[in-house]
C-alpha cells in the first residue's frame, strides 16, 4: 500500500502589486516570525514524526511531499556562510537547521536582519521554507526506503495571496501529485520547481 503524506503550507512567488500588498499587510515582528516558523517548519516536522511509524509500514515505500516556495531557494539568502551551512548535506541535521532558525529569530528580534545576511522580503516565511527544504534532505537521508522531496508548485491563485497568482490550483497540483506518485526508483531529497528538478 502506498502511503502519501502531503505537507502543505505555501505562499508563492510575489511580484508587483502582490509584493506591495504583502509588504503593507505583514508585520515582520518577532512574535509573527515565531508563529510562522512554528507552522511551516516545526508543524511539518511534528506531523512527519507522528506519521513515520505508519509510513514505515508501506511495502512499496512511502512518499512525503513538502510543499515549499521559490522563497526557499538558498540563493535568495544574502549571507554566503548561511548558504554554505545549509548546503552541507553530509553534516546537515535537525539540530543544525534549528540553530540557524534560532540565530535568524534572534537577529530579527534585535533588528539585525540585514546585518545578519538574512532575506529581507518575507524573512520569516522565507527562512521557514528554507528550513523545511533542509529538513526534507535530512529525512530523505534518514529514510532511504522512502521518496521524500519538496516542491514549489508555482504562483497559484489562492485566497492566501489575494488571488493574485497566475496559475490555477489544477496547475499548482501537478508537481505535488507527480512527486506523490514517484516510482520506487525516483529521486529523493530533491527540490522541484513545479515539475522540474531544481537546485536548492
Amino acid at each position: 500500500m502506498l502511503f502519501v503524506l502531503l505537507l502543505c503550507n505555501y505562499w508563492g512567488k510575489l511580484s508587483g502589486k502582490a509584493t506591495n500588498q504583502v509588504q503593507g499587510v505583514i508585520e515582520h515582528t518577532y512574535e509573527n516570525a515565531v508563529v510562522c516558523v512554528d507552522t511551516n517548519y516545526f508543524g511539518c516536522k511534528r506531523v512527519t514524526e507522528a506519521l513515520l511509524p505508519l509510513l514505515r509500514l508501506s511495502t512499496s515505500g512511502a512518499r512525503i511531499v513538502n510543499v515549499s516556495s521559490l522563497r526557499s531557494e538558498l540563493r535568495r539568502i544574502p549571507d554566503e556562510g548561511i548558504r554554505a551551512e545549509l548546503s552541507d548535506v553530509q553534516n546537515l541535521d535537525e539540530e543544525r537547521i534549528e540553530k540557524v532558525l534560532g540565530r535568524f529569530l534572534e537577529d530579527l528580534k534585535e533588528g539585525r536582519l540585514e546585518a545578519g545576511g538574512w532575506p529581507m522580503m518575507l524573512p520569516a516565511y522565507s527562512m521557514s521554507k528554507v528550513a523545511l527544504n533542509a529538513y526534507t534532505r535530512v529525512m530523505a537521508r534518514r529514510c532511504p526506503e522512502m521518496r521524500i522531496n519538496c516542491v514549489h508548485p508555482g504562483f497559484v491563485k489562492t485566497d492566501i495571496n489575494w488571488n493574485t497568482g497566475v496559475e490555477t490550483t489544477e496547475e499548482g497540483a501537478r508537481g505535488p501529485v507527480m512527486l506523490a506518485l514517484l516510482p520506487a526508483s525516483g529521486p529523493s531529497g530533491r527540490y522541484f520547481d513545479k515539475i522540474i528538478m531544481a537546485e536548492f
